[in-house]
């Protein structure tokens, strides 16, 4: 059986080699449209199209329009945007999907595309595995002529509408404040300076200077030390990180330390819980979320439910308990009252939000949250059997468990986009949890590794 196409968060890998072709995008392009088609009832299907700073994303963007438009679909092309603004742009539209070119917080070799439902969330995965199936039969979807051929529609007003989507509710002001940006040469990279500045900050801005292949370089989200030492340097009242799409945000305060997404979580949730307007007094996180975090929620009277690693999975859990916040360590954060996705922009505002009307700063906040020392590292793998298959690893993981003695834990799981496999252990001592961790993943390295641990 060949490998699934779609992965955790849609197609992912080395753009110009398969999926990532542009032979495989147009086809991709006409077999989304003819499974919306099937689905929606509609004559005509619109999409929304949007993409990321990557070199790749015009090669991939016109092959699947081309697609798209062979098949009779409308195209909105709103160009370089956050993945969650084509998520609101497919809601704001009313179309049948929305299509995004990013591979995220990966390298610029990397591409994905990504698909919107109407209500801009994840396409179900039954209707990704009609596409695939499509994909793998003869050719069915529609090849209108004359007046029938699809219509692109360069849709210049992406940007100011989902910065008027930012604002509204919004009652926040930034007059004299300085805020530090670090863009990651990516999506955001136009639209957090003009979104800080329309709201009064003073903006110092990093990475905003894309060149197709610099983005996510020792940049953004997962590479804050540049803004740690900005944050510093300009005496800024806090540092926003965003990753490649924009659809995580980590922050810096105004001492120069790094604050994930536990402590906005954290944050975030006692504020709301505080004021009564945390829904079912839950939060949903995931696996990978400090134990420190279940302390801090635990003592406002919160309660911290679990679900594996991706930002799907904590959006189902939030919609099957009626939660309103939810999110990841990463930095993906659901503030669903605003969103249906991760926004790093929405998220900068919440938190920001609660900064003005508490009066305190983000150092300060972070005080309800004290974590637990944690390591990670990732192993580079050539395949992703079961954990239980790999000679040795479960004993000696056993054994780890054990070794702590209820006051810290172990995770092994696998990327669901990269070739990896992360070994996360959290306990009270650093040392060990150290050793421990270098031990399982040179297990893991010795039985299935193609490179290094990192």
């Amino acid at each position: 059986m060949s490998p699934r196409l779609f992965g955790t968060d849609g197609i992912r890998g080395v753009a110009n080699r398969e999926p990532l072709v542009p032979e495989t995008a147009y086809r991709l392009g006409r077999q989304i449209v003819a499974t919306l088609l099937e689905h929606a009832g509609d004559s005509r299907v619109r999409l929304v199209i949007g993409r990321d700073t990557r070199l790749s994303g015009p090669m991939l963007e016109a092959a699947l329009v081309a697609g798209a438009l062979s098949a009779g679909a409308e195209c909105y092309a709103a160009g370089v945007l956050p993945t969650p603004a084509v998520a609101f742009l497919t809601r704001h539209l009313e179309a049948h999907g929305g299509i995004v070119l990013s591979a995220s917080h990966n390298p610029f070799e990397d591409n994905g595309i990504k698909i919107f439902s109407p209500d801009g969330i994840k396409l179900p995965d039954a209707w990704e595995d009609e596409i695939e199936a499509r994909l793998g039969a003869p050719d069915t979807a529609p090849r209108p002529y004359g007046g029938g051929v699809g219509r692109l529609v360069v849709y210049d007003r992406a940007e100011a509408d989902y910065l008027a989507f930012c604002r509204r509710d919004a009652d926040l002001r930034l007059d004299g404040v300085a805020v530090a940006l670090d863009c990651a040469h990516g999506a955001t990279y136009r639209l957090a300076p003009r979104l800080f500045r329309s709201l009064g900050a003073r903006v110092v801005a990093l990475g905003v200077r894309p060149d197709g292949t610099n983005i996510n370089r020792r940049s953004g989200a997962l590479y804050p030390e540049a803004l740690r030492k900005k944050v510093r340097a300009s005496g800024a009242r806090i540092g926003l990180a965003f990753d490649g799409d924009g659809d995580r945000l980590i922050t810096v305060d105004e001492t120069g330390e790094v604050r994930d997404g536990d402590y906005i979580l954290a944050i975030c949730a006692r504020h709301l819980a505080a004021r009564g307007q945390l829904k079912g007094g839950l939060v949903v996180t995931t696996v990978m979320a400090n134990l420190g975090l279940d302390r801090s929620l635990g003592e406002a009277g919160i309660q911290a439910l679990k679900t594996q690693v991706g930002d799907r999975y904590v959006l189902e859990e939030m919609r099957r308990v009626g939660a309103n916040l939810g999110g990841e360590q990463s930095g993906h954060l659901i503030f669903l009252d605003r969103s249906a996705t991760g926004d790093g922009l929405i998220s900068a505002l919440q938190l920001l939000g609660v900064m003005q009307e508490t009066g305190r700063s983000l150092g300060e906040l972070s005080r309800c949250l004290t974590k637990f020392p944690q390591v990670l590292l990732n192993v580079e793998v050539r395949e992703k059997p079961p954990f239980e298959a790999v000679p040795g690893l479960a004993a000696r993981l056993k054994q780890a468990e054990e070794s702590l003695d209820g006051r810290g834990r172990v995770l092994v799981r696998y990327s669901g986009t990269e070739p990896l496999a992360r070994v996360m252990l959290e306990g009270e001592n650093r040392e060990q949890i150290e050793s421990l961790a270098r031990e399982l993943a040179g297990i893991i390295k010795g039985a299935i590794g193609s490179g290094k641990i990192r």
